[in-house]
């Protein structure tokens, strides 16, 4: 939909930038590459893009995948996208020519990689796309290639070659572990983004755990997904052999030697009662059901690249026992919420079910599940993909020009100056906590304390009053995470004022900001002198953040002035006593109604992440407990 026109007489700008192509599986395909593939449409569309899902009728010949390929019953594991071309077939190479001719007009072709025996049908589609590496014209639409493994597990003859000749022909390549990004790299990818898999959960909300008899104090294990070799399933069965007092489902397909092996180990007579193998596809309606019954999710994987499944136990407010392998370190925090043991260790598999078999040891991991971002990663992932969709600067070291006003433009040019001594401190996504929220609440002393420390630990400059730290190592976080193209050009403008450490962190990390002061009634009325369009980053933060009266101006101004994929961040005091000062608690959907009429989607859960910690603010403030403070930090995406 068209933005809105700012007060200034801006025009507005179309909500789709680019025109995209995503070929990959999806519905009725089973499994989490095409559950991604799926959601990764919806998140570009909900970006503001044109995007066309072109899909398979047949995929994988049955040599490669001896499993059933479609979901049974027919039941998708992810709302389908609706604009979905099912035109490719595994056994026709006509339809790979063919489909490759209707993308032409693309701006984009984003292809998603699953295992080496495709990338002739891949090849063939983005030369007749006329692909600018892949064809004699250097013109066509540019590539981006999604590789959720850029070598399958077990590995044929013949695939490294088969990589390589696909990833020296494309623009650029996407992985999920650093250690995939080495591989892409060594294979030939000559420009490489490491984004986190982004969650995609089957299966919908959590659902409650039933009652037990008291008696019953077995801890209940639950290993879900395919049966495979890498996965280490018959390690985790033969270690339960063990460990009286633990219990352990199998559910999943059985493949191969793998599965068979597993049924074996499950036949020993020293494992009656204690595990239980439910072979055949797990539907997505029967996830939720199976997490309330169990007490741990098992990981225990010989071998990983990423995974989403840490995340999906998360979900469901369980503790992990996984391998350190892949992204599992990552997302399990040791002897927290979750125990990690090395791969293909089986004392130390052992060894981790007794401590989990201890009385109240799993209860103790629950209490500090906590529960994932679903929307934060997805707002990154889709940015990092816009990053590599435009084509490479001619000279990436120069800053960008900024379209401001004069006084803007000789602020940007200092700035600039300092930019290109290169950045004092090196921060990427990853060294930023989890717990350091795109949107979040600050309700107790504590939290603001937390963010002090967490500034002081990365290296950034004079965090400051602690509040005012709090709401920039949020704001740094989101730009981080969501807007950073791997050169730090984003065209940031804040307005929070020199009592913010925001810009001269964002400074230091390698940014030009441009700083606006904006105080007493000037701060609601400021028109910013900018382009429709031209931003990639507005701030507004405490001390010098929006207040009832002005956070509407405040979004109404982003919708005009933000890109495509632009945050607005800023904060709003929370409270009863002053209706021109403080948003009222019951006010806070009604600014992102507002946001979201206007284009800007929230990064963050709304439940979760605002009104759920607010009713814990205010059953605290009850109990005694009385907030500190009640400063919100909303942070939103322009679709």
């Amino acid at each position: 939909m068209p933005t809105t026109a700012g007060s200034a007489g801006h025009t507005a700008e179309p909500s789709a930038q680019l025109s995209i192509a995503i070929v990959g599986p999806t519905h009725p395909f089973k499994g989490g590459v095409a559950a991604h593939t799926t959601a990764l449409a919806h998140e570009l569309a909900e970006a503001g893009h044109d995007v066309t899902l072109v899909s398979w009728s047949h995929l994988y010949p049955s040599a490669l995948y001896p499993g059933e390929q479609a979901v049974p019953g027919g039941a998708p594991d992810v709302e389908p996208f609706p604009r979905t071309l099912r035109v490719l077939s595994w056994a026709r190479p006509d339809t790979w020519v063919r489909t490759g001719r209707r993308l032409r007009d693309a701006d984009v072709i984003v292809v998603v990689h699953v295992i080496p025996a495709v990338v002739p049908a891949h090849l063939a589609l983005l030369r007749a796309a006329g692909v600018g590496r892949t064809s004699p014209t250097g013109r066509g639409p540019r590539t981006v290639v999604i590789c959720h493994n850029v070598l399958p597990h077990e590995t044929r003859p013949g695939d490294r070659q088969l990589m390589r000749g696909f990833l020296e022909r494309v623009d650029a390549v996407v992985v999920h572990s650093d250690e995939q990004a080495r591989l892409a790299t060594e294979l030939g990818a000559t420009r490489v983004k490491e984004l986190d898999l982004p969650p995609h959960l089957p299966g919908g909300d959590p659902q409650p755990r039933p009652d037990r008899p008291e008696d019953d104090r077995d801890v209940r294990l639950l290993s879900l997904g395919i049966v495979r070799d890498y996965k280490g399933v018959d390690l985790l069965v033969d270690a339960v052999r063990e460990v009286p007092g633990i219990r352990l489902t199998v559910a999943g397909e059985l493949w191969g030697d793998a599965g068979r092996r597993v049924r074996e180990l499950a036949a020993d007579p020293r494992l009656e009662g204690r595990v239980e193998v439910h072979g055949g596809y797990v539907p997505a309606d029967r996830i939720a059901g199976l997490m309330a019954h169990h007490d741990v999710f098992a990981l225990t994987y010989r071998s990983a690249t990423a995974s989403q499944n840490a995340l999906l136990a998360r979900h469901h407010g369980l503790p992990v026992l996984a391998s350190a392998v892949g992204t599992f370190p990552e997302q399990v925090r040791d002897g927290v919420d979750g125990i990690l043991v090395p791969p293909s260790d089986r004392d130390a598999l052992v060894d981790a079910l007794r401590r989990l078999a201890e009385p109240g040891a799993a209860e103790r991991l629950r209490a500090e599940v906590r529960r994932p971002d679903l929307s934060g990663p997805w707002a990154h992932y889709v940015g990092g993909i816009e990053a590599l969709a435009a084509p490479p600067a001619e000279d990436e070291d120069d800053p960008p020009p900024l379209p401001l006003s004069p006084l803007g433009r000789a602020k940007a040019v200092v700035a600039g100056i300092r930019a290109r001594r290169g950045p004092v401190v090196e921060i990427g996504p990853t060294d930023i906590p989890d717990r350091i929220r795109a949107t979040d609440l600050l309700a107790l002393d504590a939290d603001a304390v937390d963010a002090v420390d967490v500034a002081r630990a990365l290296g950034l400059p004079r965090p400051g009053e602690p509040v005012a730290a709090w709401a920039a190592l949020g704001a740094l976080a989101a730009i981080i995470r969501i807007r950073d193209d791997g050169h730090r050009s984003s065209v940031i403008v804040d307005e929070s004022g020199t009592s913010s450490p925001l810009g001269r962190w964002a400074r230091a990390v390698g940014f030009a900001p441009v700083e606006l002061e904006l105080t007493g009634r000037r701060a609601a009325v400021e028109v910013l002198d900018v382009d429709t369009a031209s931003l990639d980053v507005i701030t507004r933060l405490h001390p010098g953040g929006c207040t009832a009266t002005d956070v509407d101006h405040a979004v109404g101004q982003a919708s005009w002035a933000l890109r495509s994929g632009g945050l607005l961040v800023i904060t709003v005091p929370i409270g009863d006593d002053d209706p021109d000062f403080a948003v009222r608690p019951a006010g806070v959907r009604g600014i992102l109604a507002r946001a979201d009429d206007l284009g800007l989607t929230l990064v963050g859960d709304v439940d979760g992440d605002v009104l759920d910690r607010m009713r814990h603010a205010r059953l605290d403030a009850e109990g005694g407990d009385a907030p500190a403070y009640a400063v919100l930090r909303l942070t939103f995406r322009r679709r």
